[in-house]
């Protein structure tokens, strides 16, 4: 009766490891509980190392010694590959490459409404030489403040706004330099006839029509009552990028994990790829600033379709104590035409 009951329990929990290791291949990455587990695969790592750790001391008794070496292999093995897959996507680069004359810098971050003091984002913006910044759950009035406190840093934006009535997470601003041209929201953007569903997105198209489409993007949080939601939010994203010019910026609330099967011609989300994956911290948490950030959650994005491409990225944890639970994420671009 042991010995069955120690098959069966090796059996689901090989089973376990193999779902929240490859999601996609059961198709189970956007069902809940799955896609909240697997978003943390730094905690995944260390999970297994410790059942790991567990079967080899249980594996000192020998009646359970068969059961405790099968429970370590799988444990090594889903560890492992979940370790892979980190180092793969990027543990973290902290520096970017000096800007040309064509790049262009894209700075992303949730400010958790009025908790982050909008001097600090004009000085770390400002800092960085961003010309693009994208800021969910900011109003307009507090971009407004980012703007000018950028201009007495000599380093004039753009203020653009798309929201929702309430409070400040149903807020969305971008702010966009004037050396990339004019910019303006587009109307179903402003109005929500379409949009993310619960907190705004905003697309801002070029008056001229030189310029790249920026998205600031804003997806509803995976919580049980809106996976329908974020399911949809995710389709709507990827539905923006079908561009050839197209830059993404904001917080996704998804990793890399999730968008499967949402990418044409190459992209992962639509036709855009993921920048911080590409340039080393594609596995690097932005949320929550709370721990450390390889055990963190990447759900903060940068992404672009094929008219750019990645050269350096970093995310800035020297301020996770700025009050939002997120951290900013930084990429510069180049064009590929």
């Amino acid at each position: 009766m042991f010995r069955l009951v120690g098959i069966l329990t090796t059996v689901l929990f090989t089973i376990a490891a193999a779902v929240l290791t490859w999601p996609q291949f059961f198709r189970v990455e956007r069902m809940y509980p799955v896609a909240q587990i697997v978003s943390m695969r730094g905690v995944l790592v260390l999970a297994f190392a410790a059942i790991l750790l567990l079967a080899l001391l249980l594996a000192l008794a020998r009646p359970l010694r068969g059961f405790a070496a099968s429970l370590a292999i799988v444990s090594l093995l889903a560890g492992g590959a979940n370790a892979a897959i980190l180092v793969v996507r990027g543990t973290g680069t902290d520096s970017l490459p000096e800007p040309t004359e064509t790049s262009v810098r894209v700075m992303t971050w949730n400010t958790a409404g009025s908790a982050t003091d909008p001097d600090l984002i004009a000085r770390t913006a400002v800092a960085m030489d961003a010309d693009i910044v994208a800021l969910p759950e900011t109003t307009q009035e507090n971009g407004e403040a980012v703007a000018i406190a950028m201009r007495e840093l000599d380093h004039r934006m753009w203020v653009h706004n798309a929201r929702y009535p309430g409070w400040d997470a149903r807020s969305t601003t971008i702010l966009i330099s004037p050396e990339l041209g004019d910019y303006s929201v587009i109307e179903s953007s402003e109005d929500g006839s379409s949009n993310t569903s619960t907190v705004p997105s905003a697309v801002a198209m070029p008056v001229n029509g030189d310029g790249p489409i920026v998205v600031a993007v804003h997806v509803v949080a995976p919580r049980q009552e809106y996976m329908d939601d974020w399911r949809d939010d995710l389709q709507w994203v990827a539905d923006q990028c079908a561009d050839d010019n197209v830059i993404m910026a904001g917080d996704f609330n998804a990793t890399i994990d999730h968008m499967a099967g949402y990418g044409t011609g190459g992209g992962t989300l639509g036709r855009c790829t993921d920048a911080a994956a590409a340039t080393g911290n594609g596995a690097v948490g932005t949320w929550s600033s709370a721990v450390p950030s390889l055990l963190g959650t990447p759900i903060d994005h940068v992404m672009t379709s094929s008219g750019w491409r990645a050269t350096g990225s970093v995310v800035i944890t020297s301020l996770d104590d700025s009050g939002s639970d997120h951290r900013p994420l930084v990429v510069q671009l180049e064009p590929t035409g």
